[in-house]
């Protein structure tokens, strides 16, 4: 499983870094948020730093039971739904991101696995990914960057074997905050993927 998460990643961060090249020299401007300098595709994109706020660091979700408690809790018991579980993995819905990133990191490994294998198991189960931002940058650039993380998140779930018509993708941008503060911790819980299943 371990080489199956690299061999993601890998060919993860190769699309990205593909949809990134559209000037000649291979290096896209990206919208300077904090107003100091301009900072390259490859630096916007393609860097992992750290979570400020400790915000998605995958407490409570350890990875080697997760598919099989996924596909076990489907099926074991009759009317049991894992998703409205608190206890399940499949409960937790969403994805972080560094500032102006759009990479899914290591960390969210464990969950992504966990709601891979329940779509598997569920093929008429629906995944709506909706991508979020912080409120600094401009509306349109917010909300490219939400789609590029709702893309990831999709992307890394069909790798994993879901079904395209099983996922869907939208962007908010900045125009669905969790925290309304302005200020860094409030900034990292806006920065994120939701993920929501049909009929919730």
């Amino acid at each position: 499983m371990k080489q199956l998460w690299k061999l993601i990643l890998a060919v993860s961060a190769a699309a990205s870094l593909a949809a990134c090249t559209s000037t000649p020299d291979n290096t896209a401007q990206v919208e300077d948020r904090n107003a100091t300098s301009a900072t390259t595709g490859a630096n916007a994109t393609g860097t992992q730093g750290t979570t400020t706020s400790g915000i998605g660091d995958g407490t409570g979700v350890q990875g080697s039971n997760l598919q099989g408690n996924a596909n076990n809790a489907a099926t074991n018991q009759a009317g049991y739904n894992p998703l409205k579980d608190s206890r399940s993995p499949l409960s937790r819905r969403e994805i972080f991101y560094d500032l102006d990133s759009f990479v899914v990191k290591d960390e969210y490994k464990p969950l992504l696995e966990a709601h891979a294998a329940y779509l598997k198991g569920n093929r008429n189960a629906r995944i709506k990914v909706e991508g979020n931002t912080d409120e600094r940058g401009s509306r349109e650039y917010n909300l490219a960057l939400g789609q590029k993380r709702a893309e990831s998140v999709k992307r890394v779930l069909m790798l994993l074997g879901v079904g395209e018509a099983q996922i869907d993708t939208v962007s908010f941008g900045e125009e669905k905050p969790r925290n309304p503060a302005s200020n860094e911790a409030a900034y990292s819980e806006n920065r994120r993927c939701d993920m929501v299943y049909a009929g919730e």
